[in-house]
């Protein structure tokens, strides 16, 4: 089949060999806190006044326009083909005779891509113009690693291994900035500030919000919660510098609103797993107008070596965790969600040809979905490079059309404000010229 254009609108994380997370040694320093800590917050619809002097007094150009963009990084690399099914790709099913989704299995988007069945909860959103999808996405770098894919892209410079921060943490660098920023404008869900927040601007990470104590007294407190306030009452850092004993009170005044038991959204319900509550707690923190800009959660589980299923199976349960758990964030922010852009990205695709165990192994291309107020959804964006033999990557692989950075620049672009794509991707010639123009 010939290529097909498909756009209609011109570290410090560990994982191991199949992309699951590793532990990391719980320890907190001052430096080491901003880069790598713990911090709970939880959103109320009562905001003290003083929060408002001290926080919004001054800010950042997205700040301002409260304009938030929130990374969710897929760990393992998930299968792209079996996600947004090229169903009308008549090798599609010859090479996955037993994986592949049938034709009247898939949710058909335009009469050549459909969504895999365990993803029903992505179709309303597809069909409303808030989704959009990038196909044979990825990293112009041909590692099969996940060490290595995975800290590429979290650098957002693939083939160089001594960058030192991440892709994320540059993009909030070129904001132009109106004074300073929030203490809680980049945030994590997690024990650690992954890769792609490391950098010079502060970075903190939440690994629960109903596990933080702030009392700073009493067996309850939590060590972390102690070196916060410690941190706040010695610090000389400019981020911090005179908001920082408001914003520590800001923090007990939420917590008093009792995160364990906050309600979503009505008629939201979050899938009861550990990633459809790191994103109800991205709500959260949205919600609590404390100048979020930027948040990053992930899910692991994607590495389906073996027996990952067809339209039932390992890969389709964690479909519908993923879609499911997504689709209830953007219900849950209601009129919020018109200043949210939220972006998807996995190391790398899979094999186009399933192995002999039923499963799929390490490959290039993969999808990307960007869900947004402002996205222009409902369309299928990017180069479709085929999937007859010879138009194969190594003759294994969906081939890369869209690099990866170009997705990630227009969303940094579009709603950060950032404008030097040169500092944030370096060498990668990123710049409106090469946008797909989905915002």
């Amino acid at each position: 089949m010939s290529t097909r254009t498909i756009y209609t609108d011109s570290s410090d994380w560990g994982c191991d060999m199949h992309g699951r997370d590793l532990p990391r040694r719980n320890t907190v320093t001052r430096r080491g806190f901003m880069r790598g800590g713990a911090l709970a917050l939880v959103g109320t619809s009562v905001i003290p006044s003083f929060l408002t002097r001290s926080i919004y007094a001054e800010m950042t150009t997205a700040a301002a326009n409260k304009k938030k963009l929130v990374v969710i990084f897929q760990r393992g690399a998930c299968d792209g083909l079996n996600v947004v099914v090229p169903h009308a790709e008549k090798n599609y099913y010859a090479m996955r005779p037993t994986i592949a989704i049938k034709q009247n299995e898939v949710i058909d988007l335009n009469g050549f891509f459909g969504l895999h069945p365990s993803m029903a909860a992505f179709k309303p959103l597809y069909d409303q113009g808030h989704l959009a999808i990038v196909h044979a996405a990825g990293s112009p770098d041909t590692t099969r690693s996940h060490f290595d894919a995975q800290d590429y892209m979290e650098s957002g410079t693939p083939g160089v291994k001594v960058t030192q921060d991440g892709w994320l943490n540059r993009a909030l660098q070129d904001e132009k900035l109106a004074g300073k920023p929030s203490a809680f404008r980049a945030v994590a869900l997690g024990t650690q500030v992954p890769r792609t927040l490391q950098g010079k601007v502060p970075a903190i990470a939440v690994a629960n919000l109903a596990d933080f104590s702030v009392a700073g007294r009493g067996p309850q407190t939590s060590p972390i919660s102690n070196a916060f306030q410690a941190m706040y009452d010695e610090s000389s850092d400019a981020v911090l510098h005179g908001t920082g004993e408001e914003t520590f009170e800001a923090v007990k005044m939420l917590k008093s609103a009792d995160p364990a038991h906050y309600q979503p959204a009505a008629g939201v319900t979050y899938p009861n797993t550990a990633f459809g509550n790191s994103l109800k707690q991205v709500a959260q923190l949205l919600k609590a107008n404390l100048g979020v800009e930027a948040a990053f959660s992930d899910i692991g589980g994607w590495d389906t070596h073996q027996n990952q299923g067809g339209a039932t199976g390992q890969l389709s349960n964690r479909l519908k965790e993923f879609s499911e758990t997504i689709a209830a964030f953007w219900k849950d922010m209601g009129n919020d969600s018109e200043n949210v852009t939220l972006v998807t990205m996995s190391e790398f695709g899979r094999t186009a040809r399933q192995n002999g165990t039923g499963g799929t192994d390490h490959g290039h291309a993969n999808v990307m979905f960007v869900l947004g107020g402002t996205v222009k959804g409902g369309k299928v964006y990017g180069r479709w490079p085929g999937l007859s033999n010879e138009q194969l990557n190594e003759g294994r692989d969906l081939t890369v059309t869209t690099d990866f950075r170009n997705v990630l620049g227009e969303a940094a672009y579009k709603t950060l404000g950032s404008r030097n794509m040169e500092a944030v991707f370096p060498g990668a010639k990123v710049n409106p010229a090469s946008f797909l123009n989905f915002a």
